[in-house]
């Protein structure tokens, strides 16, 4: 090789390494009020299982998801609290969708899927994934202890932020995070 290679190659790599040492943006302190004040940022790491299974018997990967802001809520068929915000994740949805933002659900552990989908048309959800997790090993790899418990992941499938508990998605303090979160 000859220098000029070299040197060309020398800075694509700094140029690389600095890329991958550059830690994510920051959820901004000042977004995080209201409902949103329960959220707590992480120090971006990439999960380790990502596979779960569709509502039509496939797996699907978090990966599918790649490029989008996606807001990543584990629930049950039995939890009070995720029964009461999930018209409030699909309002998220309703709004955010198209700007690059998906909300993504996996239920945690065995449900039938006739109850499934039964609180689907309870809560009034008609387009949010109906997924699960059946094993709970994507949760386990998450830290998930409780429910509902809800996972940012930034466009490039890191985790940077989690919520326990209820939320209410579709509160204004929760747009603007999340319109902070799309922008970066």
């Amino acid at each position: 090789m000859d220098r000029l290679m070299l040197r060309k190659t020398a800075l694509a790599l700094y140029g690389l390494t600095l890329a991958l040492a550059t830690p994510a943006a920051a959820l901004d302190p000042a977004l995080l009020t209201g409902t949103m004040a329960k959220m707590a940022p992480v120090d971006p790491y990439t999960p380790s299982i990502t596979a779960y299974t569709q509502a039509d018997g496939s797996i699907g990967d978090l990966s599918d998801y790649a490029g989008e802001v996606v807001v990543l809520n584990f629930w049950a068929t039995w939890c009070a609290p995720c029964r009461a915000e999930m018209p409030s994740l699909q309002a998220l949805q309703d709004e955010l969708g198209d700007d690059g933002l998906e909300v993504v659900t996996l239920a945690f552990g065995r449900h039938n899927p006739e109850a499934m989908a039964r609180f689907w048309a309870d809560t009034g959800v008609t387009t949010l994934p109906l997924h699960l997790d059946a094993r709970s090993e994507v949760a386990r790899g998450m830290g998930v202890k409780g429910l509902p418990h809800t996972v940012l992941l930034d466009r490039e499938g890191r985790v940077v932020a989690e919520l326990v508990g209820e939320a209410d998605w579709a509160a204004p303090e929760t747009l603007a995070l999340m319109r902070a979160l799309l922008e970066e």
